[in-house]
């Protein structure tokens, strides 16, 4: 074969955005990079791979379309490799690329990646935040390997390791008249001003836990940044809720916030599930296993890197 598993990166980049250009930006390389790759490709297969549009970009041809499931499962093949040296040598190595949930990317994710690749010097990691929506599409389309993320609305073909339950709080600020209390009520906080946390999982959730009280929130803004979120509500615009309690009790401004307990809601606590989702018939491998025991060990409910206990 005359050509790389670079240049078959750089066909796939190209075939799954449609675009040299955002191709260029996903993986971090120059245009003309991905375009000698694409015409070096046509030219060894002698096969048309993409129709070139000015206004849309890329379209993938008949052939096109089968040469990139192929190049897909080739790559996998490929990286498989690191598997067999690492199996051979008793290592655990290769390349990970793990997908997370915005709202705890930057406090779960971190203490990981530095405890596992502490134990796992040889495995080099990637890590990409996105809504839950972006995860399942990255996983499905072979992007990411592993994503950190909620239990809610998987589809059948994830399965998904249960790592934690994290628990809902009512986020004020510290000079709020609730801030001091032991505990709040959806009941207590009825007539209150509410920010939303306008990320779609997050979203559905807190709404519905309104919905099972026969309540509706005043809802006074929404924000899909939960930095914003945070400064927002230590500026006194409102209260939140919130899945996750930072060991960073200030908002980005530095004014001082109070995470209050959520009461139960019914005869159920009000928390949702974090674990690791993957494809149902991706093959396990001996890192991707190394990843999830480790992070069986690491994440553990009430006792989550990052947050407060």
């Amino acid at each position: 074969m005359r050509f790389t598993l670079r240049q078959i990166s750089y066909f796939i980049a190209a075939g799954e955005t449609g675009s040299v250009t955002r191709a260029a930006e996903a993986i971090n390389i120059s245009q003309p990079s991905v375009s000698s790759a694409i015409s070096h490709l046509e030219e060894e297969l002698g096969v048309q791979l993409f129709i070139r549009q000015h206004a849309q970009g890329l379209v993938l041809t008949p052939a096109g379309k089968r040469m990139l499931k192929a190049a897909k499962e080739s790559l996998r093949s490929a990286h498989r490799l690191y598997e067999v040296a690492g199996e051979t040598a008793g290592l655990v190595s290769g390349p990970l690329h793990v997908g997370t949930f915005h709202t705890f990317a930057p406090l779960i994710l971190p203490e990981i990646w530095r405890s596992f690749t502490a134990l796992y010097p040889d495995v080099s990691l990637k890590v990409t935040a996105g809504s839950e929506a972006e995860l399942m599409e990255g996983l499905r389309r072979a992007q990411i390997d592993v994503a950190l993320t909620y239990e809610s609305h998987l589809s059948p073909e994830m399965v998904f390791h249960p790592l934690a339950q994290m628990p809902t709080y009512v986020l004020l600020a510290a000079d709020h008249p609730l801030a001091g209390r032991a505990s709040l009520s959806l009941m207590d906080l009825a007539e209150e001003p509410f920010v939303l946390l306008d990320l779609p999982i997050s979203r559905q959730y807190f709404i519905s836990l309104f919905e099972q009280l026969g309540l509706k929130p005043r809802i006074v803004a929404e924000c899909g940044d939960p930095s914003m979120l945070r400064s927002f509500v230590a500026a006194g615009i409102g209260y939140s809720l919130m899945t996750s309690k930072p060991l960073n009790m200030r908002a980005e401004t530095d004014r001082p916030l109070a995470y209050v307990p959520l009461e139960r809601i019914g005869d159920d606590a009000a928390s949702m599930v974090v674990g690791l989702a993957m494809l149902r018939d991706m093959q396990a491998t001996r890192l991707l296993d190394a990843f999830r025991q480790h992070c069986e060990g690491t994440v553990r409910t009430g006792a989550i890197p990052g947050m407060c206990r």
